[in-house]
């Protein structure tokens, strides 16, 4: 299944499901079934299994898809309650950052500031210079997770997507806490949508892209992560509660401009697209 969120009810993001005929309005769907809503709220894995039996069913009337040109598709993980960023996960990224490579999870946070609507243009603000782009898995939770270990890990996982973890070098290193850098406005477009884990069991095998205008920046596999996705989950749940919706980057591989000998950051007019296997993709325009 493909879920994405749209806008609707001004501006408020509300569930559909990406199907052959359109996106299914879910809450347009419950309402005329006299059922609760989803709204904004994270949809978990109990309510992915009610949304799975809801596709199955042969009366759905066509009067509850919409046409995907006629709305605007919002952030496919529009309200987590965590984003929570790893840092350093591929081995020949850490190398290129100068950095050691990680012998634990390198863990960093953005904030919900960060998101925009899909394929929206990214301001890139009054502040910082060196502008850089990441490819990443991204992991939604959708099932709470405390003390889990690994073998356990993807059971909790609702989907994937694709995200671009932007980043501001000069402010991410003017301190040793990494925050600033990583949480400006806008600094995380995501993909179209979630693809969910039962169409992807394997998150290891997927490959992921960048290009900036056009030339192919970075090509790598999730299978060369330093820490898989399990592990990262069971690392985390050890720290503190996942909770449905709660957003994981996962680390992204060589080649972004930080790791280039002349470092032509991004500026204004800049296009970058990221795109992961199976996951779809996001293009975003650099705007001042």
């Amino acid at each position: 299944m493909k879920l994405l969120y749209f806008l609707k009810n001004g501006n408020q993001p509300a569930p559909g499901i990406l199907c052959d005929n359109g996106i299914l309005d879910i809450d347009a769907l419950q309402v005329a079934n006299a059922q609760p809503v989803f709204g904004d709220k994270p949809i978990d894995l109990n309510g992915l299994a009610y949304l799975n039996n809801l596709l199955s069913s042969d009366s759905i009337d066509s009067k509850f898809y919409l046409d995907e040109s006629a709305v605007t598709i919002a952030s496919c993980c529009p309200n987590p309650s965590k984003i929570i960023c790893i840092g350093l996960n591929y081995r020949k990224h850490a190398i290129e950052s100068n950095m050691p490579i990680p012998t634990h999870p390198v863990v960093f946070n953005k904030f919900s500031n960060t998101l925009i609507n899909y394929q929206q243009d990214v301001s890139l603000g009054k502040v910082g210079e060196q502008f850089d782009y990441e490819v990443e898995l991204g992991v939604i939770i959708g099932k709470t997770a405390k003390n889990i270990t690994k073998e356990n890990a993807l059971s909790h996982v609702l989907g994937y997507c694709v995200s671009n973890d932007l980043s501001c070098r000069d402010l991410q290193f003017r301190s040793s806490q990494w925050l600033l850098g990583k949480s400006l406005d806008q600094f995380l477009p995501l993909g179209k949508y979630i693809v969910t884990a039962d169409e992807l069991p394997d998150p290891q095998v997927l490959d992921l892209k960048c290009w900036m205008n056009g030339e192919l920046r970075q090509h790598s596999n999730t299978a060369d992560m330093i820490f898989s996705v399990a592990e990262i989950i069971e690392d985390l749940s050890n720290h503190f509660t996942l909770l449905p919706g709660d957003l994981i980057l996962t680390g992204t591989p060589f080649g972004v401009i930080l790791g280039m000998q002349e470092k032509n950051w991004m500026k204004p007019g800049d296009v970058v697209r990221v795109e992961i296997e199976q996951l779809g993709f996001t293009e975003n325009t650099m705007v001042q």
